[in-house]
Protein backbone atom coordinates (compact mmCIF):
# COMPACT_ATOMS: atom_id res chain seq x y z
CA UNK A 1 0.00 0.00 0.00
CA UNK A 2 1.31 3.41 -1.01
CA UNK A 3 0.35 6.48 0.99
CA UNK A 4 0.37 8.81 -2.00
CA UNK A 5 0.73 8.52 -5.77
CA UNK A 6 1.90 11.60 -7.62
CA UNK A 7 0.82 11.67 -11.27
CA UNK A 8 2.57 14.13 -13.55
CA UNK A 9 0.53 14.25 -16.74
CA UNK A 10 -3.12 13.43 -16.07
CA UNK A 11 -3.95 11.97 -19.45
CA UNK A 12 -4.97 8.52 -20.60
CA UNK A 13 -1.90 6.68 -19.31
CA UNK A 14 -1.41 8.52 -16.04
CA UNK A 15 -5.11 8.61 -15.27
CA UNK A 16 -5.54 4.91 -16.01
CA UNK A 17 -2.60 4.06 -13.72
CA UNK A 18 -4.18 6.06 -10.91
CA UNK A 19 -7.54 4.36 -11.38
CA UNK A 20 -5.90 0.93 -11.53
CA UNK A 21 -4.04 1.51 -8.24
CA UNK A 22 -7.22 2.76 -6.61
CA UNK A 23 -9.23 -0.21 -7.82
CA UNK A 24 -6.56 -2.59 -6.49
CA UNK A 25 -6.51 -0.85 -3.12
CA UNK A 26 -2.83 0.04 -3.52
CA UNK A 27 -2.93 3.76 -2.78
CA UNK A 28 -4.58 5.99 -0.19
CA UNK A 29 -4.39 9.29 -2.05
CA UNK A 30 -3.61 10.50 -5.58
CA UNK A 31 -2.21 13.94 -6.32
CA UNK A 32 -2.14 14.95 -9.96
CA UNK A 33 -0.55 17.69 -12.03
CA UNK A 34 -1.05 18.70 -15.66
CA UNK A 35 -0.10 21.87 -17.48
CA UNK A 36 -3.79 22.47 -18.16
CA UNK A 37 -5.81 23.22 -14.98
CA UNK A 38 -8.97 22.09 -16.77
CA UNK A 39 -7.43 18.61 -17.15
CA UNK A 40 -6.71 18.21 -13.45
CA UNK A 41 -10.12 19.62 -12.60
CA UNK A 42 -11.76 17.03 -14.82
CA UNK A 43 -9.55 14.31 -13.35
CA UNK A 44 -10.68 15.33 -9.88
CA UNK A 45 -14.37 15.32 -10.85
CA UNK A 46 -13.94 11.84 -12.36
CA UNK A 47 -12.34 10.56 -9.15
CA UNK A 48 -9.05 9.84 -10.90
CA UNK A 49 -7.14 12.13 -8.55
CA UNK A 50 -7.99 13.40 -5.09
CA UNK A 51 -5.96 16.59 -5.13
CA UNK A 52 -4.89 18.84 -8.02
CA UNK A 53 -1.30 20.06 -7.61
CA UNK A 54 -0.22 23.46 -8.92
CA UNK A 55 3.16 22.18 -10.09
CA UNK A 56 4.98 18.95 -10.85
CA UNK A 57 7.08 19.47 -7.71
CA UNK A 58 3.98 19.69 -5.53
CA UNK A 59 2.69 16.45 -7.05
CA UNK A 60 5.87 14.77 -5.80
CA UNK A 61 5.75 16.34 -2.32
CA UNK A 62 4.58 13.70 0.14
CA UNK A 63 4.41 10.97 -2.52
CA UNK A 64 6.09 7.59 -2.15
CA UNK A 65 5.40 6.64 -5.79
CA UNK A 66 5.42 8.97 -8.81
CA UNK A 67 4.38 8.28 -12.41
CA UNK A 68 5.65 10.64 -15.10
CA UNK A 69 3.21 10.46 -18.00
CA UNK A 70 4.31 13.20 -20.37
CA UNK A 71 5.57 13.17 -23.98
CA UNK A 72 9.13 11.84 -24.09
CA UNK A 73 10.45 15.23 -25.24
CA UNK A 74 9.09 16.80 -22.02
CA UNK A 75 10.67 14.26 -19.68
CA UNK A 76 13.91 16.17 -19.06
CA UNK A 77 12.03 19.33 -18.11
CA UNK A 78 9.92 17.25 -15.74
CA UNK A 79 13.00 15.79 -14.07
CA UNK A 80 14.35 19.32 -13.60
CA UNK A 81 11.08 20.40 -12.00
CA UNK A 82 11.02 17.57 -9.42
CA UNK A 83 14.70 16.72 -8.75
CA UNK A 84 14.86 18.48 -5.38
CA UNK A 85 12.27 16.07 -3.94
CA UNK A 86 13.65 12.87 -5.47
CA UNK A 87 14.90 11.17 -2.33
CA UNK A 88 15.93 7.59 -1.42
CA UNK A 89 12.88 5.38 -1.00
CA UNK A 90 10.80 7.25 -3.57
CA UNK A 91 9.82 5.19 -6.64
CA UNK A 92 9.70 7.25 -9.85
CA UNK A 93 8.59 5.65 -13.12
CA UNK A 94 7.65 6.84 -16.60
CA UNK A 95 5.53 5.42 -19.42
CA UNK A 96 7.65 6.53 -22.38
CA UNK A 97 7.82 4.52 -25.59
CA UNK A 98 11.56 5.19 -25.90
CA UNK A 99 14.05 4.50 -23.17
CA UNK A 100 17.62 5.53 -24.02
CA UNK A 101 16.76 9.22 -24.43
CA UNK A 102 14.68 9.24 -21.24
CA UNK A 103 17.44 7.52 -19.27
CA UNK A 104 20.05 9.94 -20.62
CA UNK A 105 17.87 12.83 -19.47
CA UNK A 106 17.44 11.25 -16.03
CA UNK A 107 21.19 10.83 -15.63
CA UNK A 108 21.89 14.43 -16.69
CA UNK A 109 19.34 15.92 -14.35
CA UNK A 110 18.99 13.61 -11.35
CA UNK A 111 22.69 12.67 -11.18
CA UNK A 112 23.34 10.92 -7.85
CA UNK A 113 19.57 10.60 -7.31
CA UNK A 114 18.97 8.69 -10.55
CA UNK A 115 18.65 5.42 -8.62
CA UNK A 116 15.09 6.41 -7.67
CA UNK A 117 14.03 6.23 -11.31
CA UNK A 118 12.96 2.84 -12.69
CA UNK A 119 12.20 3.33 -16.42
CA UNK A 120 8.99 1.66 -17.58
CA UNK A 121 7.04 1.24 -20.81
CA UNK A 122 3.53 -0.22 -20.55
CA UNK A 123 2.43 -1.71 -23.86
CA UNK A 124 -1.09 -0.36 -23.69
CA UNK A 125 -3.12 2.55 -24.92
CA UNK A 126 -6.01 3.72 -27.06
CA UNK A 127 -6.36 5.81 -30.18
CA UNK A 128 -8.31 8.32 -28.10
CA UNK A 129 -6.10 10.28 -25.70
CA UNK A 130 -7.11 12.42 -22.74
CA UNK A 131 -8.23 11.99 -19.15
CA UNK A 132 -11.83 11.42 -20.28
CA UNK A 133 -10.75 8.05 -21.68
CA UNK A 134 -8.89 6.89 -18.56
CA UNK A 135 -9.74 3.28 -17.74
CA UNK A 136 -8.85 1.26 -14.64
CA UNK A 137 -8.59 -1.86 -16.84
CA UNK A 138 -6.28 -0.31 -19.46
CA UNK A 139 -3.21 -2.21 -18.23
CA UNK A 140 -4.91 -5.46 -17.30
CA UNK A 141 -3.62 -8.37 -19.39
CA UNK A 142 -0.94 -6.21 -21.02
CA UNK A 143 2.84 -6.19 -20.87
CA UNK A 144 5.08 -3.62 -19.22
CA UNK A 145 8.77 -3.41 -20.00
CA UNK A 146 11.13 -2.31 -17.23
CA UNK A 147 14.66 -1.23 -18.17
CA UNK A 148 16.35 -1.01 -14.74
CA UNK A 149 19.47 1.09 -14.19
CA UNK A 150 22.65 -0.13 -12.47
CA UNK A 151 21.97 2.51 -9.80
CA UNK A 152 18.52 1.10 -8.95
CA UNK A 153 18.42 -0.69 -5.58
CA UNK A 154 17.13 -4.25 -6.16
CA UNK A 155 14.30 -3.69 -3.69
CA UNK A 156 13.11 -0.67 -5.70
CA UNK A 157 13.04 -2.66 -8.93
CA UNK A 158 11.08 -5.34 -7.07
CA UNK A 159 8.65 -2.71 -5.82
CA UNK A 160 8.13 -1.50 -9.40
CA UNK A 161 7.60 -5.09 -10.55
CA UNK A 162 5.12 -5.73 -7.77
CA UNK A 163 2.97 -2.66 -8.43
CA UNK A 164 2.66 -3.38 -12.15
CA UNK A 165 1.93 -7.04 -11.46
CA UNK A 166 -0.74 -6.07 -8.93
CA UNK A 167 -2.70 -4.16 -11.59
CA UNK A 168 -2.65 -7.10 -13.98
CA UNK A 169 0.36 -6.62 -16.22
CA UNK A 170 3.02 -9.10 -17.27
CA UNK A 171 6.37 -7.56 -16.33
CA UNK A 172 9.39 -8.06 -18.60
CA UNK A 173 12.90 -6.65 -18.17
CA UNK A 174 15.17 -5.53 -21.01
CA UNK A 175 18.17 -3.30 -21.57
CA UNK A 176 17.31 0.16 -22.89
CA UNK A 177 19.19 -0.62 -26.12
CA UNK A 178 17.26 -3.83 -26.77
CA UNK A 179 14.00 -2.10 -25.90
CA UNK A 180 14.49 0.71 -28.41
CA UNK A 181 15.64 -1.67 -31.15
CA UNK A 182 12.64 -3.96 -30.62
CA UNK A 183 10.03 -1.20 -30.56
CA UNK A 184 11.49 0.50 -33.61
CA UNK A 185 10.61 -2.74 -35.41
CA UNK A 186 7.21 -3.59 -33.96
CA UNK A 187 5.75 -0.17 -33.09
CA UNK A 188 7.59 2.85 -34.41
CA UNK A 189 8.07 1.69 -38.03
CA UNK A 190 4.43 0.53 -38.35
CA UNK A 191 3.28 3.99 -37.25
CA UNK A 192 5.64 5.65 -39.72
CA UNK A 193 4.31 3.45 -42.52
CA UNK A 194 0.68 4.09 -41.56
CA UNK A 195 1.25 7.87 -41.56
CA UNK A 196 2.97 7.72 -44.95
CA UNK A 197 0.48 5.36 -46.56
CA UNK A 198 -2.65 7.19 -45.47
CA UNK A 199 -1.16 10.53 -46.51
CA UNK A 200 -0.24 9.12 -49.92
CA UNK A 201 -3.79 7.93 -50.53
CA UNK A 202 -5.74 10.89 -49.19
CA UNK A 203 -3.54 13.51 -50.91
CA UNK A 204 -4.12 12.13 -54.40
CA UNK A 205 -6.53 14.14 -56.61
CA UNK A 206 -9.17 11.42 -56.20
CA UNK A 207 -8.03 10.31 -52.76
CA UNK A 208 -11.28 11.16 -50.98
CA UNK A 209 -13.22 9.15 -53.54
CA UNK A 210 -10.89 6.20 -53.02
CA UNK A 211 -11.45 6.36 -49.25
CA UNK A 212 -15.19 5.96 -49.79
CA UNK A 213 -14.45 2.51 -51.24
CA UNK A 214 -12.09 1.37 -48.47
CA UNK A 215 -12.94 -1.84 -46.66
CA UNK A 216 -11.97 -3.46 -43.34
CA UNK A 217 -8.42 -4.25 -44.47
CA UNK A 218 -7.70 -0.60 -45.18
CA UNK A 219 -9.25 0.44 -41.87
CA UNK A 220 -7.18 -2.11 -39.95
CA UNK A 221 -3.95 -1.15 -41.69
CA UNK A 222 -4.40 2.61 -41.19
CA UNK A 223 -5.98 2.61 -37.72
CA UNK A 224 -2.80 3.81 -36.03
CA UNK A 225 -2.46 6.74 -38.43
CA UNK A 226 -5.04 8.48 -36.23
CA UNK A 227 -2.53 8.62 -33.34
CA UNK A 228 -1.45 11.82 -31.58
CA UNK A 229 0.83 13.90 -33.86
CA UNK A 230 2.74 15.42 -30.93
CA UNK A 231 3.26 12.11 -29.16
CA UNK A 232 4.48 10.29 -32.26
CA UNK A 233 6.60 13.18 -33.49
CA UNK A 234 8.57 12.94 -30.24
CA UNK A 235 8.82 9.13 -30.33
CA UNK A 236 10.02 8.96 -33.94
CA UNK A 237 12.63 11.66 -33.44
CA UNK A 238 13.84 10.20 -30.14
CA UNK A 239 14.36 6.72 -31.62
CA UNK A 240 15.44 7.80 -35.08
CA UNK A 241 18.66 5.77 -35.21
CA UNK A 242 16.90 2.45 -34.62
CA UNK A 243 13.95 3.55 -36.75
CA UNK A 244 16.22 4.23 -39.73
CA UNK A 245 17.69 0.72 -39.43
CA UNK A 246 14.21 -0.79 -39.57
CA UNK A 247 13.15 1.52 -42.40
CA UNK A 248 16.12 0.33 -44.48
CA UNK A 249 15.17 -3.30 -43.88
CA UNK A 250 11.63 -2.52 -44.99
CA UNK A 251 12.86 -0.76 -48.14
CA UNK A 252 14.97 -3.80 -49.02
CA UNK A 253 11.95 -6.12 -48.88
CA UNK A 254 9.70 -3.62 -50.67
CA UNK A 255 12.31 -3.31 -53.44
CA UNK A 256 12.33 -7.10 -53.83
CA UNK A 257 8.53 -7.19 -54.10
CA UNK A 258 8.48 -4.33 -56.61
CA UNK A 259 11.22 -5.97 -58.68
CA UNK A 260 9.27 -9.23 -58.90
CA UNK A 261 6.15 -7.36 -59.97
CA UNK A 262 8.02 -5.23 -62.51
CA UNK A 263 9.61 -8.31 -64.06
CA UNK A 264 6.36 -10.24 -64.03
CA UNK A 265 8.10 -12.93 -61.97
CA UNK A 266 5.04 -14.57 -60.47
CA UNK A 267 7.03 -17.35 -58.82
CA UNK A 268 9.38 -14.99 -56.98
CA UNK A 269 6.45 -12.81 -55.95
CA UNK A 270 4.53 -15.80 -54.62
CA UNK A 271 7.59 -16.93 -52.62
CA UNK A 272 7.92 -13.51 -50.99
CA UNK A 273 4.22 -13.38 -50.15
CA UNK A 274 4.25 -16.98 -48.91
CA UNK A 275 7.16 -16.26 -46.57
CA UNK A 276 5.30 -13.34 -45.03
CA UNK A 277 1.99 -15.20 -44.80
CA UNK A 278 3.50 -18.28 -43.18
CA UNK A 279 5.54 -16.19 -40.76
CA UNK A 280 2.46 -14.15 -39.79
CA UNK A 281 0.38 -17.29 -39.24
CA UNK A 282 3.06 -18.90 -37.08
CA UNK A 283 3.45 -15.73 -34.98
CA UNK A 284 -0.32 -15.39 -34.52
CA UNK A 285 -0.59 -18.95 -33.23
CA UNK A 286 2.30 -18.63 -30.76
CA UNK A 287 2.08 -15.04 -29.53
CA UNK A 288 0.50 -14.21 -26.16
CA UNK A 289 -2.68 -12.18 -26.40
CA UNK A 290 -1.26 -9.22 -24.53
CA UNK A 291 -0.46 -6.83 -27.35
CA UNK A 292 -1.04 -3.12 -26.92
CA UNK A 293 -1.07 -0.08 -29.16
CA UNK A 294 2.22 1.55 -28.17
Amino acid sequence: MFNQLGVIGCGLMGGSFALALKRAGLVKRVVGYSKSPSTTERAKKMGVIDVAAESALLAVAGSDIVLISVPVAATEATFKAIRHLVEPGLLVMDVGSTKRDVIDAARRVLRERVGAFVPAHPIAGKELAGIQHADAALYSGRQVILTPLPQNPPELVQKATDVWSAIGTQVLKMTPENHDAAFAAVSHLPHLLAFAYFSAVVNQPQGRDYLSLAGPGFRDFTRIAAASPELWRDILVANREELFKQSQRFRHVLDALEHAIREGNAEALADLIRGAAEGRAAWHMSSPKVAGTR
